[in-house]
This record gives structure tokens, C-alpha cells and sequence, in this order.
């Protein structure tokens, strides 16, 4: 998993509340368990017409959005089904923060377990950034300072646990918080195959 530290970049406005995972990736694009080659599908009925044109009215596909690695969005988001897509949408689309009021529990974990910082802020926070993104204006997030920078320098705290931060610095997920005990894991399987070795019998 990529780390996330420190992100300076265009952010995409969508003053929506109650985003759901459908809308962020649809169903019909859950065939696939591979993370990559969902982010032409982000948020696909929204972005395109029947015919497969491009619906130049929304915000990711007008520049500078088009390369926006940061979402501001309305209270809520994420929620709907549990599918660990919707976040693989965002990040292969390039979203690497989504600033919001709320978001959905599960949507929430799942981003922390792909990379995907989640900030939560209070409504009038979120306006003021919404404002900036409207603007095409850069914002800058701290995860080390846990802290949203507007483009006039004016500074927005989060709070976000310590645990879920301490991953997301040093690109941990599941997996590789697990392999951080591989040496544990193989004294115990040796330990374990000298004293019953009948269950590691083929």
C-alpha cells in the first residue's frame, strides 16, 4: 500500500450529501477483484451519457479536475453497500484524500485500508474548502500534523486515530501489518513442526 503523508493538489467539488458507493462505482463493475481499471468507471452515470459521451457538465471531467487527487464532498459519504471498489475507484482514478462532514463507517475503514485518507471536518470547514475547490485552487493535507491547508494558508485540524494514522504514514494494510510479525510467525511454525509434525503432513 502507498504511503500517505503529505498531499498538495487540485480538489474536485461536490457539494452532494449522501454519496453512495453505488454512485461512486456501480454495480455492474463489481465483476472484477482486480483494484486496477475502475477509475474510468468512478462515479460512471454520472460522467457519461447512454451513448458513452462524456457529460461535460460534471466536475471530473472539466480541467483542472481531471487530475484532481483530492475530493470535497457533503456530509455522508460513502455510504450504501459495503464494496471495497468504491475505493479502489477513487485511488485508480487518482483521489488520494476526500475531505467531507462524514462518511459511512465501513466506507471509511475501507479507504484507511487502501491508502485513502478519509478527513472529516465541520460543515463551515468544509464550505470554506469547497469554495477553494470551486475555484480550481489547490488545497494541502498533513497527515503528520493532521491538518487541511485552504489555498490562503488558512489551516483546518482533523482529528483521526492514532493507530489508522500510524498505517496510512508508513503504507500498512492488512497484509503488511501482518508480515511486520514474520519472524513471530515462523518461530512458531518451527516450534509447532517439532512438536507435531503430524500437521504438516501432506
Amino acid at each position: 500500500m502507498q504511503k500517505f503523508d503529505r498531499l498538495k493538489a487540485i480538489a474536485a467539488p461536490m457539494k452532494v450529501n449522501n454519496i453512495d458507493t453505488d454512485m461512486i462505482i456501480p454495480k455492474q463493475f463489481l465483476k472484477t477483484i482486480k483494484r486496477e481499471g475502475l477509475g474510468v468507471h468512478l462515479f460512471d452515470e454520472a460522467r457519461y451519457a447512454d451513448d458513452g459521451a462524456e457529460i461535460l457538465d460534471f466536475v471530473l471531467n472539466r480541467e483542472p479536475y481531471r487530475g484532481a487527487k483530492i475530493l470535497v464532498a457533503g456530509k455522508n459519504f460513502g455510504c450504501g453497500s459495503s464494496r471495497e471498489h468504491a475505493p479502489w475507484a477513487l485511488l485508480d482514478f487518482g483521489i488520494h484524500c476526500v475531505i467531507a462532514e462524514s462518511f459511512a463507517d465501513i466506507f471509511y475503514n475501507n479507504c484507511a485500508k487502501n491508502g485513502i485518507l478519509a478527513v472529516s471536518l465541520p460543515k463551515e470547514a468544509v464550505d470554506y474548502l469547497l469554495a477553494d475547490a470551486a475555484e480550481g485552487l489547490e488545497l494541502e493535507v498533513d497527515l503528520e500534523t493532521q491538518t487541511v491547508k485552504a489555498s490562503n494558508g488558512k489551516v483546518f485540524e482533523f482529528e483521526i486515530d492514532p493507530f489508522r494514522k500510524h498505517c496510512l504514514l508508513n503504507g500498512l494494510d492488512d497484509i503488511g501489518l501482518t508480515m511486520q510479525s514474520a519472524p513471530a510467525i515462523d518461530s512458531f511454525e518451527s516450534g509447532q513442526k517439532n512438536a507435531q509434525p503430524w500437521l504438516y503432513r501432506a
